[in-house]
């Protein structure tokens, strides 16, 4: 028996989420006139339930309405209906469920629906053009569209998953012409080159190889399980090929050879840093794990990661997105022993949301991802009940093939653990393999593989996932409560590859590995075994528990209602070894493959291709131009995206993602307090300007770093405890016939790695951690979309009194401005410039020496209590950053520029919207201006004060050039994104 509810709100009650959609319509598709849309929640149950019980568990009487088995009563012209295709999570299904259950004590399914009633003068095509193109994504959604006559007959919509799908395993012959190997991999979305093919070709052709899969029970062929697995363990995504690759560099005629970028500029500059801080180093645990660690207090350690969750945002933007987060999250409790998660940053690349031309194939339109997108981490992130108190978005039309979506996860963990020091594992031969948390699924199956290859119309749907916050949740505190007992020796994420990598990973400790594929938990039958050992399906973690500890362990897990099953057991037989139901299915040794792969050998060409320095435009009215400065979409308030996010969950947040007098000014840097008997806090920022790569990532990824570090010193962050994660995305830097400037974008990422290893040596900053996404491109007849080279530089480090954190927005009337550090002519692929569609030449160089003298005086000077605010300035320049000090604030700035110190002679206008590196404005009480000035000495210029009149007032050389009351700026600045 199966029963239909749904819920509405009351006819008279404003609907928050129909005027949202409204919204959402109208910027995707202008040209259709929406009077009204009212949403609805609807809940098709398969089971014997109760009206009664439904109510309870769906309905708040006070706002909403309630129809069982009914449709409720509502003026509309066409019903649309968006539910989830079969075996797709669904996570308010499951929540529906749970919560009949609790009521009725009765067990039965529900399947979760939104409705939307659409009033408007269309026909059928047009509201099946809005369920398509606006309400659902088809990969993952099924929609239904009725008339008002239609929809008085719904029937429950129940899509359950029929598979009479025998599951087998099949045999892949490999002695086959290069071309053919060529089509395997590709037809199977292997992602492995020819010479890669051809490596597991001469494996599988070795006499003793022959001979020991013989003894094991397979034959000369190699079977799809081990093929799938080893395509997922080389995937770009999990092995780093390029990064790890040997590159021929060549610049003006010379020619250099690099052996690993990674080895050489990331873990080489982190390795000279630890060596010459000495005592004072406080890396713990980095580059071996899932995340980066280092010393907090003396009780504690951090630990932070950043993951990038592009490709499948790209395809479904709400569940990538979600997986994103939730994936992360997994990443420092899966460090070590695990750690305490304490909040979530996140970072994102659109295109424009307001985008208005033809969308190539299947790519979607920015609105649908920007939307998709924020969803779903707030989903992801609000649900799991951790903050999210950093983060930021950068708008460029080229990630309009692929979206970029960097999610960020912190956390805290004792120093020992059971005994044992926390951020070390152990796996000993005869320790269990045990699985905990959700279920195996198709959901994310060649996830690894799919985002190790540009996006183009065949990519495969089975990639995307979506997360499911809640399970994951209880899996975490079950899992906190097993550490601290002690009842396991080491943990891990089942991420890109599932069980294939974190088993494959895992049994590096030990030697060797038996998985048995029957036996971990499905979500319905029917899946090969190569599908169950390679399903990215969420929530899930692996863990090594010793023979001893076994029944415990799945005692409690049962007790917190955690599903938790033992899959096999560790050995030290050198092999991968996985069978099905008593069956062998893969023997791979350890060594070929972890170690087989074959190393890249490519070339990257520097070609300086300097822009011409066009004549800086003139404005012809500075105050108009200041307002169309803060309607820029990469400067404009992010305010809708940021209140959708809850930052003040677990109760440790201290400067949040927005300050000031009305809490709307944007925040430079976030600050948490951990552990909420103690003062000591933890200060994470960001960086990212990916236009600088239109002139030289080297400067692209000096200018990165430089501003996630100063804006953690402006807000208390100690420059003596800092350190950093690299976070690469890039177009694919491979040359081939497909892809004719690889070797330029080679050199791109050659440069930005050596300015990383530059900048990180000379700021003292060790990178702790990173990830790299390649391929970043949309292929498809012709038409190919590459990312803009783009690294975000994640900083992380300890305040060690939350109480003397400062913010950015100015203070009190007669407190005195200053800037700091000196302006130069330097607009190049700035914000000014690409106002007017120019790019120029004069990118703004990071001087890192007087910088970090700089970053180390206005710490101190923080620490003594003589700061009253503090902003960088970033995009824009001075002009905007005094804007936004202003109307965060809610006071008004008088300043001149021409007390502005300038390297040579600069008209008002490039003073005002250089983009200058390591610049900071500062405000300061009249009675602390002499010890900052005599701190500061001659790289301080004081430029304004603050005042009680609520205007902005600029001066140039010849008079006021800027008067507008912050209101008006604070109007502007929130008028593009807000929605």
């Amino acid at each position: 028996m199966s029963h239909r509810v749904e819920v509405g709100p009351k006819p008279h009650l404003f609907d928050a989420r129909g005027e949202r959609v409204k919204k959402q319509i109208h910027h995707a598709l202008p040209d259709i006139s929406i009077n009204h849309i009212t949403c609805l929640d609807i809940y098709n149950i398969d089971g014997d339930t109760k009206e009664q019980w439904c109510r309870e568990a769906f309905c708040d009487p006070v706002i909403q309405d309630f129809a069982f088995d009914r449709v409720l009563e509502y003026d509309f012209n066409w019903y649309i209906e968006i539910g989830f295709k079969p075996g797709v999570t669904d996570n308010v299904g499951h929540s529906a469920a749970y919560a009949l259950e609790l009521i009725s004590g009765e067990k039965m399914e529900v399947f979760f629906a939104r409705g939307f009633l659409i009033s408007a003068d269309i026909d059928r095509r047009t509201a099946e053009k809005i369920a398509t193109e606006c309400l659902s994504n088809t990969l993952i959604q099924n929609y239904r569209v009725f008339s008002p006559v239609e929809s008085a007959g719904i029937a429950p919509y129940i899509p359950k998953v029929v598979d009479t799908h025998i599951p087998k395993i099949s045999e892949i012959d490999l002695e086959i012409p290069d071309d053919e190997l060529v089509s395997l991999s590709q037809d199977r979305t292997l992602a492995l080159t020819l010479t890669e093919m051809k490596a597991i070709q001469t494996y599988m052709r070795a006499p003793d190889v022959r001979e020991k899969r013989l003894s094991a029970g397979l034959g000369e062929k190699i079977t799809d399980v081990e093929i799938e697995a080893l395509a997922q363990t080389w995937s770009e995504h999990c092995k780093h090929k390029i990064f790890n690759a040997d590159i021929l560099y060549i610049e003006n005629g010379k020619e250099e050879r690099i052996a690993s970028l990674f080895k050489t500029y990331i873990k080489g500059s982190t390795d000279e840093i630890r060596r010459s801080q000495g005592e004072e180093d406080i890396c713990v645990s980095i580059f071996t794990d899932n995340a980066g660690v280092i010393r907090f207090t003396d009780d504690y350690h951090l630990v932070f990661k950043v993951e990038t969750h592009n490709s499948p945002s790209a395809l479904d933007p709400y569940g990538g997105a979600l997986t994103g987060i939730v994936g992360v999250n997994r990443d420092p409790f899966g460090t070590g022993l695990g750690a305490k998660l304490i909040f979530n940053t996140d970072v994102f690349c659109f295109a424009d949301p307001f985008y208005s031309q033809d969308l190539p194939p299947k790519i979607l339109h920015p609105m649908r991802i920007f939307e998709g997108v924020r969803e779903g981490v707030e989903h992801g992130g609000n649900k799991s009940g951790i903050p999210t108190i950093n983060g930021s978005i950068v708008f460029d039309n080229r990630y309009l093939g692929k979206p970029l979506v960097y999610c960020g996860t912190a956390g805290i963990m004792p120093k020992t653990v059971a005994g044992r020091p926390s951020h070390e594992k152990e796996i000993l031969p005869g320790d269990k393999i045990v699985m905990s948390g959700g279920r195996i699924g198709k959901d994310g199956i060649h996830g690894a593989t799919f985002s190790s290859e540009e996006f183009h119309e065949a990519s495969p749907t089975s990639a995307v996932q979506i997360g499911d916050p809640i399970t994951q949740k209880k899996l975490t505190d079950f899992l906190l409560r097993a550490r601290d007992r002690g009842l396991y020796r080491a943990i891990t994420d089942n991420g890109a590859g599932g069980l294939s990598s974190s088993i494959g990973e895992m049994s590096g400790m030990s030697g060797g590995c038996l998985i048995e594929l029957e036996k971990p938990l499905l979500k319905y039958a029917g899946l090969n075994p190569w599908e169950i050992l390679l399903s990215e399906a969420q929530e899930r973690m692996s863990l090594a528990v010793a023979p001893e500890n076994v029944k415990e362990f799945l005692l409690l897990s049962d007790e917190m209602g955690v599903e938790s099953t033992v899959i096999g057991e560790f050995t030290d037989s050198g092999y991968f070894h996985c069978t099905y139901k008593g069956e062998t299915v893969a023997f791979l040794g350890m060594e070929f493959m972890h170690d087989g792969l074959p190393r890249l050998d490519l070339k990257a060409v520097w070609d300086d291709r300097m822009v011409q320095e066009d004549e800086i435009p003139e404005p012809a009215d500075h105050n108009a131009k200041l307002k169309d400065m803060l309607r820029r979409l990469n400067i404009c308030s992010k305010e809708y995206v940021i209140r959708q996010y809850d930052h003040e969950v677990q109760g440790g947040s201290v400067v949040k993602p927005l300050t000031g007098a009305a809490c709307d000014g944007p925040a430079d840097a976030g600050v948490v307090r951990p552990l909420l008997d103690m003062m000591d806090g933890v200060v994470v920022s960001n960086g990212i300007c990916p236009r600088y790569s239109d002139i030289d990532a080297y400067h692209m990824a000096a200018n990165a770093l430089d501003e996630a570090l100063r804006n953690y010193v402006c807000t208390g962050g100690d420059p003596g405890h800092w350190a950093a994660l690299d976070n690469f995305c890039w177009c694919d830097p491979v040359q081939s016939p497909r892809n004719p400037d690889g070797a330029y974008k080679l050199a791109q990422l050659v440069r930005a790695n050596r300015a990383l290893y530059d900048y990180t040596v000379a700021f003292s900053c060790p990178l702790v951690s990173g990830k790299d996404s390649m391929k970043n491109d949309y292929i498809n007849e012709g038409l190919k979309i590459s990312i803009p080279p783009t690294l975000l530089v994640s900083a992380i480090g300890r305040i060690e009194d939350v109480t003397k954190a400062v913010t950015m927005d100015v203070k009190k009337p007669d407190d005195i401005v200053y800037l700091l550090g000196i302006t130069k002519n330097e607009l190049g692929a700035g914000e000014y410039l690409a106002s007017f569609g120019i790019i120029g030449s004069s990118i703004p160089e990071v001087d890192a020496k007087t910088a970090f003298e700089r970053y180390k005086k206005l710490h101190s000077a923080i620490k003594k209590g003589l700061i009253a605010s503090a902003h960088d300035c970033s995009d824009g320049g001075l002009a905007v950053a005094l804007a936004e000090k202003a109307f965060a604030g809610g006071l008004g700035i008088e300043a001149d520029v021409a007390e502005v110190k300038t390297e040579g002679k600069l008209t008002d206008t490039q003073i005002f919207y250089s983009e200058t590196a390591s610049r900071i404005i500062i405000t300061v009480r009249p009675e602390n201006a002499e010890a900052v000035e005599a701190l500061f000495e001659r790289d301080i210029s004081r430029i304004g004060r603050v005042t009680k009149q609520r205007s902005l007032i600029l001066k140039g050389t010849g008079g006021i050039i800027v008067e507008s009351g912050i209101e008006e700026l604070k109007a502007a600045w929130k008028e593009p994104l807000n929605f």
